[in-house]
């Protein structure tokens, strides 16, 4: 009885989703209150026809003072600029790090007002979940990571024309 309820209830959400084209990339979260014996589950798929394949592995690394983390646009893989790295970043395997911080997302293009329309940000969402992940023990630490990247004027930053902002 349980399993035909479960296909209901994903048949009921089809429909009510339709069976359009995706706009978006696809998250399913399940908490451990939803599933039978207490796991979470998180899936994420871009649902985009260029990202077939791509598993991130980014081992954990200690750098030197000064060194800098290159960035490089996730869609087009095209080199953006270049921020100060951190002392040590932690491994990432998919869009989880090594102590269970995952980050999973659904854009379609966003807000038009926080588009950037000057051409002067280096940080697509892309590498900005990656910084992020690479940087936090915590889902706190991670917004705060994701807030300061985005938000601060003064985070220096080198364009990818080499010249300093």
């Amino acid at each position: 009885m349980k399993h035909l309820s479960i296909k209901l209830l994903s048949a009921a959400l089809l429909a009510l989703a339709g069976w359009t084209a995706a706009d978006a990339c696809t998250n399913l979260l399940v908490g451990k209150n939803a599933s039978v014996d207490g796991s979470t589950i998180i899936t994420y798929a871009a649902d985009s026809h260029t990202l077939f394949g791509d598993l991130q592995y980014l081992p954990a690394a200690d750098h030197p003072a000064g060194a800098m983390r290159e960035i490089i646009d996730w869609d087009s893989g095209k080199r953006m600029g270049a921020i100060p790295e951190v002392p040590h970043t932690y491994a990432v395997v998919g869009n989880m790090n090594e102590h269970q911080v995952t980050i999973a997302e659904s854009t379609w293009g966003g807000r038009e007002e926080l588009w950037d329309l000057n051409g002067k940000s280096i940080i697509d969402y892309g590498s900005l979940m990656y910084i992020a992940l690479q940087r936090s023990k915590t889902a706190r630490e991670a917004i705060k990571w994701m807030t300061e990247l985005t938000a601060s004027p003064a985070m220096p930053t080198i364009p990818a024309s080499g010249s300093s902002t």
